[in-house]
């Protein structure tokens, strides 16, 4: 029996997260949730903009009515469409525009990974980049109040994009390449 495209997507969602997020300790908040079960991977379905929308808001309502002991946060992965990063981009906004619509503002915040992720003053191939190069674009959904907790836990939390950037530089694309974190082919 072959595995569906669901399994397929969290398996690879989950390999990249044990391997590059939590492996290189690109987020130190990743691997607490992790162990606990906390984690929450959505895949979708949806075959246009408006079904991501639909689904983005399910995942959100669901995510809202549970405690954080139960699903702390959720990766809405999107292995269909959205495979332009530019494209990706632009859904952004309308992920803003859902948490306006539903109040949900203040309470939970879309962070965004993508397989062409790109910082604004980078090169395509710049190893930066790859801080938020995920296997498939995804669409993680962020609880305010665990951003807070982490923040007090870690208080200098903004010195973890510099120690994320020195990380990959040492690690350069070959050290990339052997984490085997892309999507399977």
């Amino acid at each position: 029996m072959s595995e569906s495209i669901q399994e397929i997507a969290i398996a690879d969602t989950v390999r990249w997260l044990e391997r590059a997020v939590i492996g290189l300790n690109l987020c130190p908040f990743a691997k607490a949730p992790h162990v606990k079960g906390q984690i929450h991977y959505a895949v979708s379905e949806a075959k246009g903009l408006e079904g991501l929308r639909d689904e983005l808001i399910e995942e959100l309502k669901a995510l809202a009515v549970l405690p954080a002991e139960e699903r702390e946060t959720v990766l809405l992965i999107v292995p269909h469409m959205l495979r332009d990063f530019l494209d990706f981009n632009d859904f952004l906004d309308e992920a803003d525009s859902v948490l306006q619509e539903l109040d949900l503002e203040g309470e939970f915040q879309v962070a965004s990974f993508h397989p062409d992720f790109q910082f604004a003053s980078t090169e395509p191939d710049d190893i930066t980049n790859f801080t938020n190069r995920s296997p498939y674009p995804t669409l993680h959904l962020i609880r305010e109040a665990s951003i807070d907790r982490a923040v007090e836990a870690f208080p200098e939390a903004e010195t973890i994009y510099e120690a994320n950037m020195a990380t990959l530089k040492k690690l350069d694309l070959e050290g990339w390449k052997k984490l085997d974190v892309g999507p399977t082919p």
